[in-house]
């Protein structure tokens, strides 16, 4: 498939991936891939995640999604103890019985993950083969799949990564020969979605399918005329397991904000030779209204610093848009990972003396942190308490994930989510 042409923003530039990288792989400070379990509960409705793992892992889940206890909660930790541990009791035994508990409990669940909080040889449990296994039991009223949250593996988005492309096998086969078709792949809001898809059936686009879906049984099919849209930049796996069953990358910046929104379902536009005429009649009242929305933000970002720690692989979008459409400077932007395949157009609209580095070595990264003493700083919680009592404003990444930014009517919501901590510590030094 050739390159989209993008009307509305610049392609990559050559030389893009030669751009100047701190690359460090020393302590970082980042939460784990189980936290993704509390977007992605959410938006699969018929789901349930048990995590194999420890009190530790059950009292984070208790914490971080402390609102499940007063709703029927669809995710649930069997705790391996130091019995487990110590080899005195059978660990695949014991698994069994807590799925069979729970599937003869909940009904109504078809699509059960497996989570591992740690690697097989912590936890003395291959997570694949009991899933396969117990899916022989339960099939074909359960699907059970597995993926890994554990945090020596993953970082916090990583565990809808590695949620997505367990399901990629499990996608029905698109017949060869079939029309092409439009997968939207990564969380997004329900909200979120209903607006694209009418978006794109305006344009005269195929319906898009989702991945993940709302309902287990409504799997979108894939194969070799199915062409796909990255909605977050974080599903490398994602991408790798759909291209192995012959999809196709459609290459577009991230819809966050005006622009990445524009050239997102640009990119599809192109795909299905959609002329400018009719993009611009269909996307010109989302953009207006985004414009207009941003508006209300711009004088209290503009000109500020900001400074990006590792943690959702959000960054690199964040940074484009909050420098390109809300003119704030940046001093430099970390990322767990770098991409340079899926960030292509995203790296190519950076200003080109960015500091952009990828890993972590936390020491190291408070140092330059502390020495540029930035207007804001985007970060993980573990250390946005410590930066606040250092007089520094910080912006925690995971919140980023839990609020729908994506999309012409979110980009104000996005800029707010930025202007939020610095209007507060305005009003504190009142």
């Amino acid at each position: 498939m050739s390159h989209a042409v993008i009307a509305d923003v610049p392609a990559p530039k050559e030389g893009c991936s030669e751009r100047p990288v701190i690359r460090e792989r020393g302590q970082r400070e980042v939460f784990c891939g189980l936290t993704g379990i509390i977007w992605l509960h959410r938006k699969i409705q018929d789901a349930f995640f048990l995590i194999v793992g420890s009190r530790t892992c059950a009292h984070l889940m208790q914490s971080a999604a402390g609102v499940m206890i007063f709703a029927e909660p669809r995710f649930a930790t069997a705790i391996i103890d130091e019995r487990d541990l110590a080899g005195m009791a059978d660990v695949n035994d014991e698994l069994d019985r807590n799925v069979a508990r729970l599937l003869e409990r909940r009904p109504d669940i078809n699509l059960l993950f497996l989570v591992g909080s740690c690697p097989s040889e912590v936890i003395k449990l291959d997570l694949s083969k009991a899933a396969e296994r117990l899916s022989k039991n339960y099939a074909p009223d359960v699907r059970i799949l597995n993926y890994s949250g554990s945090g020596i593996e993953t970082t916090f988005t990583q565990g809808e990564d590695g949620c997505l492309a367990s399901m990629v096998p499990e996608l029905p086969t698109l017949p060869e020969g079939s029309d092409q078709s439009l997968m939207i792949v990564g969380c997004l809001a329900d909200v979120v979605e209903d607006q694209f898809t009418r978006i794109f059936e305006r344009m005269g686009l195929p319906t898009p399918v989702y991945l993940p879906m709302r309902d287990s049984n409504e799997m979108p099919p894939v194969g070799p005329d199915t062409r796909y849209l990255l909605a977050q930049p974080y599903l490398m796996d994602t991408a790798r397991a759909l291209e192995d069953r012959g999809a196709k990358r459609i290459p577009a910046p991230f819809p966050l904000g005006v622009e990445g929104t524009t050239g997102w379902l640009k990119a599809a536009a192109n795909q299905w030779g959609i002329d400018q005429q009719t993009f611009d009649e269909v996307t010109a009242s989302g953009r207006a209204r985004a414009e207009r929305a941003l508006e209300c933000y711009r004088e209290q970002l503009a000109g500020k610093r900001i400074f990006f720690f590792p943690d959702s692989q959000l960054e690199v979008p964040l940074a484009r848009f909050l420098s390109r459409e809300m003119g704030m400077e940046l001093i430099e932007v970390g990322t767990p990972y770098l991409h340079q395949q899926h960030l292509a157009d995203e790296l190519s609209m950076l200003p080109e003396d960015v500091q952009l580095s990828e890993g972590q070595d936390v020491e190291k990264q408070l140092d330059r942190c502390h020495a540029a003493t930035p207007d804001l700083t985007v970060c993980g919680l573990g250390l946005a308490n410590p930066l606040e009592a250092e007089g520094l404003a910080t912006k925690w990444s995971i919140e980023l994930l839990f609020t729908p930014t994506q999309g012409f009517d979110q980009a104000g919501d996005l800029a707010e989510l930025f202007a939020r901590p610095l209007v507060r510590r305005a009003k504190l030094k009142v």
